[in-house]
């Protein structure tokens, strides 16, 4: 199945700038359109997806495509800002989008949404990057150059104890004053590093996102299992008391665990008695979570 098969009206048209007009807001046609389309149940979702896995549905694919438009929306707006176009941003989610029902294996247990959300991100993130490096460098090659050129004759200059002013510097490049300060402006932009975290409540990184490649169901689903596992835990805490949770969190689960002398000084009791609540909490966690990694395939 060839994703520029899919009907295109799922993306939305480019604009050319970030403005929205009063009389034609492009933007809101798209959100009122967009709107049209429910959301699948989990049961319908499968189904959908079993039928573009196995017969290359072309109908089917338009479905899935419709029913996630919301989650590209949402997923925008998490990037937006003031510099890029909200529209732009949404166009690339869509084929991000695109891309993950061609990809997509329903019998592996990832539910769609999960799963289109790594490619939606993807794509828009490869997008952001690339207009930040377009707007740092310029577009002219005269720009280019003087890219290039600038960082190393203010090392030159702060190198020789000089302060490397715009005059300065347009003198010993040759160019107009100006061009130094429309360059300095570019360069003040903040870049994103391909280190950063994708958002504020993630650890995966921008990298990470870009290079998972076909291994794209195994970085989601360990991330599903991770997110299971962390609310058992949650949940298995419930049921200690307190100096059970304090030994569970602060000697066995931490990466720099406290010494059972530590511990027993913490609640004014012996290192041993310290010892047989940390072998207590052991076992509860042993006897709760056998058949749950088992389960889990860790």
């Amino acid at each position: 199945m060839d994703e520029d098969k899919i009907e295109k009206k799922s993306i939305p048209p480019k604009v050319e700038d970030g403005s929205l007009p009063t009389t034609f807001d492009p933007l809101r046609k798209y959100l009122s359109e967009v709107s049209r389309y429910g959301v699948l149940s989990r049961e319908e979702e499968y189904e959908v997806a079993r039928k573009v896995f196995e017969d290359k549905d072309r109908g089917a694919a338009q479905k899935l495509v419709m029913s996630n438009l919301k989650l590209v929306i949402k997923i925008s707006l998490e990037y937006y800002n003031t510099y890029l176009n909200v529209l732009d941003l949404i166009q690339e989610g869509n084929v991000g989008l695109l891309h993950a029902v061609k990809k997509y294996n329903p019998y592996k247990g990832t539910k769609f949404s999960t799963y289109a959300s790594f490619w939606i991100r993807a794509y828009i993130l490869k997008y952001i990057m690339d207009s930040w490096s377009l707007v740092k460098v310029g577009t002219t090659q005269s720009q280019r150059k003087l890219f290039y050129r600038l960082n190393k004759e203010k090392q030159k200059l702060e190198a020789l104890g000089m302060i490397p002013v715009p005059a300065l510097l347009a003198s010993n490049l040759d160019v107009k004053e100006e061009e130094i300060e429309e360059m300095q402006k570019r360069l003040s932009f903040t870049d994103i590093s391909l280190d950063s975290p994708i958002h504020d409540e993630s650890d995966d990184t921008i990298m990470d996102m870009i290079r998972g490649g076909d291994d794209v169901e195994e970085v989601v689903s360990n991330k599903e299992k991770r997110e299971i596992l962390a609310q058992r835990v949650k949940e298995f805490k419930k049921g200690l008391n307190d100096k059970e949770v304090f030994i569970f969190e602060q000697r066995i689960m931490a990466e720099d665990p406290l010494t059972l002398q530590e511990i027993g000084q913490q609640f004014k009791i012996s290192r041993e008695r310290a010892r047989q609540i940390e072998n207590r909490v052991i076992k509860k966690f042993k006897e709760r979570f056998q058949n749950e990694f088992h389960e889990l395939d860790f």
